[in-house]
């Protein structure tokens, strides 16, 4: 049994986490540390400890995992403190602030002997899942291209914001996202092209990106606005001898909004209208066109990957690597925007 415990009782916590971990008759949730008391929102799950004492958490002895679940400005402060109780730790995403903050926490770990890791729960998505089964069944040939958006028309997100803050850009709040999974899956890119913009002016928020990431012929185009009114494909490949297009995202926060949880059996699982197109030439030359069944998702497998590491000695999945690569590439994106 992994017993964990959770620092914050907001959104994060209660619909991207415990959903999931109470699925898991592996993984006991024992405490979890209000950090507003007073403004607590959400339902209290019986048989769980709720405590505004952090050292209540930091000090028990049962407790062998303790997920952060905060703004990104308070990570770095309150997993060094995880670790320095000798606690392994997981952390939403962005992971830290700065790739430096980032090395230093990932060099503590290493030497306690602890896990620490970030809560990549969209390597985990059905129509990423799904685009890596196609590209693995081969009738694509050679790639050659690859777009993936993440589209939101929200003009009021960024017209409200008046001032430039990296931690609150587009990029690092959902770049992170797709940047991730690119990296889960291709590794580290010859080179990238950054397209970076404040659509409202400088001195506003950044509200649009376009990353183009190359891998020899291979080019991986990550996108994202906030002023689409029509979303592009999630995701769109392109091969040699044929191309595959996923129209619609993954559906897992879709119910998880709706309060329609993981323990129905058709949670998060797409139908045959979200079924994403494969087209492709074969052999003797005679074009097909195909709907693809997609790849079942779940955020949860973050946590059977830390039940293995933590309990039976693995390898962690989502790497110190891999996360220092993603927050390097999130610092540059921004770096030249004022």
């Amino acid at each position: 049994m992994l017993t964990i415990g959770y620092i914050g009782n907001g959104k994060s916590t209660n619909r991207y986490h415990l959903p999931f971990v109470l699925q898991r008759e592996n993984i006991k949730v024992k405490t979890i540390y209000q950090r507003n008391p007073d403004h607590e929102s959400w339902e209290r799950i019986a048989g769980v400890h709720y405590t505004s004492d952090l050292d209540e958490l930091l000090h028990d002895k049962d407790i062998q995992l303790i997920v952060v679940c905060t703004r990104v400005d308070s990570h770095y402060e309150y997993t060094k403190l995880v670790l320095e109780h000798n606690k392994n730790c997981l952390v939403e995403k962005p992971f830290m602030e700065t790739s430096e903050q980032a090395k230093e926490i990932f060099a503590l770990a290493r030497e306690k002997g602890l896990i620490v890791q970030a809560y990549q729960n969209r390597r985990f998505d059905s129509d990423f899942l799904t685009v890596q089964k196609v590209i693995e069944e081969g009738k694509l040939g050679d790639l050659l291209e690859i777009e993936m958006h993440f589209d939101y028309y929200r003009p009021e997100v960024p017209k409200a914001v008046h001032s430039f803050n990296p931690l609150e850009s587009f990029l690092y709040a959902h770049g992170c996202h797709t940047l991730d999974q690119v990296i889960s899956y291709f590794g580290k890119p010859d080179h990238i092209h950054y397209d970076v913009r404040q659509l409202l002016g400088q001195g506003r928020m950044n509200d649009y990106f376009d990353l183009d990431l190359y891998y020899g012929v291979l080019k991986v185009s990550v996108k994202s606005s906030y002023f689409r009114l029509k979303e592009r494909p999630s995701f769109v490949v392109y091969g040699k001898k044929g191309c595959f297009v996923k129209e619609t995202k993954d559906r897992q926060e879709e119910h998880l909004k709706l309060f329609y949880m993981p323990d129905h059996k058709d949670f998060g699982v797409d139908t045959i209208h979200h079924y994403g197109v494969l087209t492709y030439m074969d052999e003797e030359g005679t074009i097909h066109e195909e709907k693809v069944k997609s790849v079942n998702g779940d955020y949860g497998r973050v946590y059977d990957d830390l039940y293995h590491a933590i309990i039976n000695g693995k390898d962690k999945t989502i790497t110190d690597e891999q996360t220092l690569l993603q927050m390097e590439i999130l610092e540059t994106g921004v770096g030249n925007l004022q």
